[in-house]
């Protein structure tokens, strides 16, 4: 882990700094770049290199594309984020996340066009830009906070199973099945029953797809790149695109891309829209997530909003560079960190490295085999699988596992956009279920024990004769306004003798909505007509201010509203001494 300082200017520094050049923290990085740093950033960027290729090839196969379009959208990934990126160590490039949610608008939008498909894959990219410059812009960098930690392992969960599924067939030497990730599964399985499979593919594939795995733990070696290499001259050697049959990737075009608006039909538009809102949503989550674990191991500042902006610049760019939707990689970020990368130049040399080899020489991929790109999705996926947390969240409450596999399932069965929007949707009904029916007790004074607690956790506490005190442990709001009511109402019909004074104590209320304030009129009508005075107690200023806007504050009066709990115990003692 590097020691040094970020020099990179934040916080008061930043802001001394002004104007558009706070959105460019690569640009304030090398006006203070030491020079230490540079020996250390080309080393990293020469490993992190032999990694960008065969990884950008694969996953733009893996998304519908020809794989060159993986090694453009790699080039104008790196170079954007370097200039927009915060982080100094994130890598941003094709990922594997991203495949399942590419495929589903490419495949059937395409027609098997590879055209075609790059303008929709380009289309989504800068739509993925804009959505996520505009949120950055709007300081929606919280948004991803939303969901909640099952929902987001259903979803990751659903998108690598379903690459799993697409993949495993080509590992084989088998085409995928068209239709949801079941569907491939069946079909894979059938064929691999009738054994239509390619034994030189599978080979190649499996042995590419152990060397990978068994590498990993040691992050300095290029398992990716040597295990593609191994099966290249492999298929070189034995003829195994010829005598075999095996797949491979082809001749790949000489040069750099050339800005090229990707131009589609307006049919088109929905379904890519559709399909930018949902990777802008993961992409996000995934670089939020990342880019604040790396913050914290460098012991410097997060700023979610920036890196929204970033990511929106480097889809941007590969929208017009030929690309398609890119993402944060929890791959190669950490092969970057382990070769001694110091900043986002660490990026800027691994592009420059791939476009040396485009100008140089593309044909050295050419025989590539397709199971070995298959191989280097399938070993990405499996790093997104999460279950090991998913137990231990078993453990701890149920119910909140079992939503995390019905969003995976939504994803499997329903697809990959269509899975988003569901978890989506499941992480509202979580956060509005919470807030239906909160948490509430009737509290009393425990002998011994400061404060008031709940008279059902301490049937020893004792209650004041015809006060009570009630805490409503949720935000006041539409959802759960006639439950307190109902509450309240039940609350008082089971209090022995007449009430009072009903005293809420609304310290964890931290809101009330229009709604909720129009049945705390009604309630306080009801509960003067029995002769009892409704107070308040602990209720923060923000809460307090919404109910002036409201009408309420004068109608209640200023009386009835208390600092503490003590304070409203002791008016009313005041008002109403005991016999």
């Amino acid at each position: 882990m590097d020691p040094t300082p970020n020099p990179t200017p934040s916080g008061p520094a930043a802001a001394a700094a002004g104007g558009w050049l706070r959105w460019l923290p690569g640009l304030q990085l090398l006006r203070h770049y030491p020079a230490a740093w540079a020996r250390h950033d080309l080393a990293a960027g020469l490993v992190l290199t032999a990694m960008l290729v065969p990884v950008g090839i694969a996953y733009a196969v893996a998304s519908g594309l020809p794989g060159i379009h993986g090694l453009y959208a790699t080039i104008a990934a790196l170079l954007a984020y370097a200039l927009f990126g915060p982080s100094r160590i994130l890598v941003l490039g094709p990922d594997s996340s991203l495949a399942a949610l590419i495929l589903a608008v490419v495949l059937p939008l395409a027609a098997g066009d590879p055209a075609r498909a790059v303008a929709l894959a380009g289309l989504m990219a800068l739509a993925v830009g804009l959505i996520c410059i505009a949120a950055g812009l709007a300081r929606l960098g919280f948004i991803t906070e939303l969901l909640s930690k099952p929902i987001r392992y259903g979803y990751m969960n659903g998108i690598a199973l379903a690459v799993l599924a697409s993949q495993l067939p080509k590992l084989c030497g088998l085409s995928a099945e068209a239709g949801p990730p079941p569907v491939q599964l069946l079909g894979w399985l059938r064929d691999m029953a009738a054994g239509a499979w390619n034994g030189a593919a599978l080979a190649l594939g499996a042995g590419a797809l152990a060397l990978i795995l068994v590498l990993k733990r040691w992050p300095r070696w290029p398992g990716m790149l040597l295990a593609i290499a191994a099966a290249t001259l492999a298929v070189v050697a034995f003829d195994l695109d010829g005598a075999h049959g095996v797949r491979v990737l082809g001749s790949l075009p000489q040069g750099l891309p050339t800005p090229a608006w990707p131009v589609v039909g307006f049919a088109d538009l929905g379904p890519v829209l559709v399909g930018a809102l949902a990777v802008a949503l993961v992409a996000f989550a995934d670089t939020s997530v990342l880019s604040r674990s790396y913050a914290l191991r460098q012991r410097s500042p997060v700023d979610p909003n920036q890196e929204l902006v970033a990511l929106g610049a480097a889809n941007l760019a590969t929208g017009l560079f030929q690309g398609f939707p890119i993402s944060s990689s929890s791959s190669r970020t950490p092969v970057a960190e382990a070769a001694g990368a110091r900043s986002q130049m660490t990026g800027v040399v691994g592009a420059l490295g791939v476009a040396a080899l485009l100008l140089l020489a593309p044909q050295l991929l050419q025989r590539l085999p397709d199971s070995a790109l298959a191989a280097v999705v399938i070993a990405s996926v499996i790093g997104l699988i999460e279950w090991r947390d998913l137990q231990r969240i078993r453990r701890i409450q149920a119910w909140e596992f079992w939503l995390s596999i019905g969003c995976t399932l939504g994803v499997l069965w329903l697809g990959a956009i269509q899975g988003i929007a569901l978890a989506i949707v499941i992480a509202v009904i979580e956060f509005l279920w919470d807030g239906w029916r909160p948490h509430w007790a009737v509290l009393g004074k425990v002998p011994g024990i400061d404060g008031f607690h709940d008279v059902r956790r301490h049937p020893e506490a004792q209650r004041i004769d015809g006060l009570v005190l009630l805490r409503w442990d949720a935000p006041l709001f539409f959802a759960n306004a006639e439950w307190f009511e109902r509450v309240v109402r039940d609350v008082v019909s089971a209090t022995p003798g007449p009430v009072r004074w009903l005293v809420v104590t609304a310290e964890p209320v931290t809101s009330v909505d229009i709604t909720a304030a129009d049945i705390l009129a009604e309630l306080d009508r009801a509960l003067e007509a029995q002769g009892i005075e409704l107070c308040f107690a602990e209720m923060k200023g923000p809460v307090k201010d919404k109910l002036k806007r409201f009408g309420l504050f004068e109608r209640f009066g200023h009386q009835t509203f208390f600092a503490t709990i003590d304070e409203a115990v002791r008016a009313y003692q005041a008002r109403h001494p005991g016999p």
